[in-house]
This record gives structure tokens, sequence and C-alpha cells, in this order.
């Protein structure tokens, strides 16, 4: 961490989470332990204990039992989870869905969905379809309404976490807008509705993503977070927020790839002197490590200019495009570099490093793929 772009309470708030992945989840058999042998990627037990100790309500207002702390402390709370491989990966959409929640919920949303989410409940959001992808605005998952509420009727996919949480955040259409941006609506709605089926989808990362099946799902009036047909721009206004955590988890990602590599070239000799010594290796390492400190440097510099809100909104948006697609890449880079300098054992289990590869390549793809951030950072320099 740089000395003087945090402060000394950010300081302390990352020493005591590294502390505790350290404690909790830093060896592999205590990972493999709370994650069914890796087929899980999220521990209700330990996120629990991650809450119990205080370090989940980071970016949640006080009177809504979190610590406070804005968009740095969250990207920090990120990078060094990612960093520890603690498996909290609930922790990402809950906060996701924090933020829809301080921005657009009614107070009585605001005591209930953000309390429970410092307290450690889970909460996950929704707006994938089968057809609807990076092209979200082809929502067609439809909320009737009914004389007490909405009734809720479609396909979703993609939703990450949904077996373990409280609550979805689900988007669906309301309206038949001319506009196709238009019409589209948020939805709290319980895992435990009747007419909700959650189905995990097998990943090469474990079950981290599941598909949802409505049928005629009731929900009250009181549901609906934000504006009825606002949504498209409920989600726009957030994704600045969402990309700079996905970004800062990618930091965390590379970081830890880079010291276990740099561990293991450090140890493996051959021809009687450790490999890390070989300048072919050396030269290698070092381009890594330049990309890694670019790539934190753009994201926290963008941190701080969303923060300070003087930048001009469309080159903070390319600049948060900017900021995924690095880090991101740089990730699956070290990764791929880390399976090649290993050998044979960049791709046993045993050692960890094609673990770091098969979560890289998802972290390219998820909060927006970076093709999609790629036509955005391309659209801000008028190429439309």
């Amino acid at each position: 961490m740089s000395a003087g772009r945090f402060t000394d309470e950010q300081r302390a708030f990352t020493a005591a989470v590294t502390d505790f992945c350290r404690r909790e989840a830093g060896t592999r058999e205590q990972r493999s332990a709370l994650t069914g042998g890796g087929r899980e990627s999220h521990s209700p037990e330990l996120y629990a204990r991650f809450a119990a100790a205080g370090l989940l309500g980071v970016g949640i207002p006080e009177e809504y039992g979190g610590s406070g702390g804005g968009l740095m402390d969250q990207c920090l709370l990120f990078e060094h989870l990612f960093h520890g491989l603690a498996p909290l990966h609930g922790a990402g959409p809950s906060h996701t869905v924090a933020g829809i929640y301080k921005h657009y919920g009614d107070e009585q949303q605001k005591k209930s969905a953000l309390a429970a989410i410092a307290g450690g409940t889970v909460m996950s959001i929704s707006i994938s379809e089968p057809q609807a992808g990076s092209d979200a605005a082809a929502v067609t998952c439809r909320a009737d309404r009914t004389a007490g509420g909405y009734r809720i009727t479609g396909q979703k996919t993609w939703c990450s976490d949904a077996q373990y949480a409280g609550s979805i955040l689900l988007v669906a259409r309301t309206d038949r807008a001319e506009r196709r941006h238009d019409g589209l609506t948020m939805f709290e709605v319980p895992t435990d509705s009747l007419g909700l089926q959650i189905s995990p989808i097998e990943t090469m990362g474990g079950r981290e993503v599941n598909d949802l099946y409505l049928t005629d799902v009731e929900v009250p009036e009181s549901a609906v977070v934000g504006t009825v047909g606002a949504a498209w721009k409920q989600i726009m206004a957030g994704l600045n927020g969402e990309r700079l955590v996905a970004a800062a988890q990618g930091i965390g990602m590379a970081q830890r790839t880079f010291d276990d590599l740099l561990g293991y070239l450090r140890e493996r000799e051959q021809f009687g002197r450790p490999i890390g010594t070989f300048q072919v290796v050396r030269h290698r390492i070092a381009d890594l490590a330049i990309e890694i400190e670019a790539a934190r440097a753009l994201t926290y510099d963008t941190v701080e200019r969303v923060e300070a809100g003087t930048d001009r909104p469309e080159e903070l948006v390319r600049r948060t495009s900017m900021a995924k697609v690095k880090v991101t890449e740089t990730a699956k880079q070290v990764a791929l570099e880390g399976v090649q300098l290993m050998g044979g054992y960049g791709y046993a289990t045993e050692y960890g490093m094609e673990e770091h590869l098969r979560a890289s390549i998802p972290a390219t793809i998820y909060a927006g793929t970076n093709e999609i951030q790629r036509e955005i950072i391309s659209s801000t320099y008028g190429l439309r």
C-alpha cells in the first residue's frame, strides 16, 4: 500500500482483513475444509465470523449497522480478501446490492437490507437472462401488477451466490416501453419465495453462479427498490463502483499469484541453482511486477477521481472501464506466466497455480466483459 494514498485507518483496516484471512484461511487445508474440497466459493461459517469481526460493514453507513467508509475502503477490502484467498465470494454481490439500497432504497428498506448485509446476510443481484447478457436491456422476465403487488415469471441466469442469499435484487420488465431500456424495475425477492427455484451452474470455478426459475412469484408493492420502470438508470449509476471493485479484486488475485510464483522460483532448483536466478526468468518476473503496479496505480487513481467527483462523467466511465480491463487482463497474464514458469507443477493441483488461472479467466467476463469495456472506452473517443 502507498504510504501517501491511504489513511492510517485504512491501513489498519487492511491489516485486520489480511490477518483474518491468514488466520482463518491461510492454508490450503483450511480452505479445502471450508469449501468442500474447492467445490464452493463461499463459506457461510467463515462469512459469519468475518461479519462478527466487524469487517463486513465497510461502505455501509453507521446508522444502518455498518462502519462507514467510501469506495476506496471497499476496494481495499476486496483487494485484500482476494489476495488472502478467503472463500467469501458472497461479499461481492452483497456490497453491490448495498450500494443500490443506499442510493435508491426507502428508509425502511435501508434499515432492513443494509443492517442485514453488515450483519452477515448474503444478498445477490440478478440481471442476466439466457438471451440478455451483455445486452442487459433485452430482459424479458416480467413482473405483472396484482391487487397487492406484483407477480414475477421468467428465467434469470449467472446469478452469483443465490444459493447462500437471504434475498435477490432482481430486475424484471414491468412495461413494454417504446425505448427498450425503459420499463425495467428492481424487486427484492426473498430466496424462500414460493415459485422460485435456484439451480447451481457447474463451472470450472465450482458452484458460484445459478439459474433462477420464477413461476408466479408473488411480491408486495414494498418489494420495489427505487422507481418503477427506472432500473436501467439505477444500474448504470452504480457501474463505476462495480467495475472498480472488480478491478480491486483483480489486483488481489494478480498480486497473490505473483507472490506464490515468486516463492516457487526462489526455492525450486535446476542446474544447481534456483530457477529464479536465470535471466530469462528474472526478466519475465520484472515485466509482471511492472504490469501489476501499473494496474494498481490506474485503479486507485481512478477511485480517488470518482470519490472527488471533479472529472467529467465520460472521463470517469472511460477510466473505470480501462481499470477493469487492465487489471483483469494482468491477473490472467500473471497466472498464465505462472503456469509456464512452474512447468509441470504449474498445472498440478498440489501447488495451486492452476487454481489461480481458473480464477483469473472469469474475472475478464463478470462485471461487464472486457470486450464490452473496450466498446465503452472507444465510444468515449467518439468512435460509435
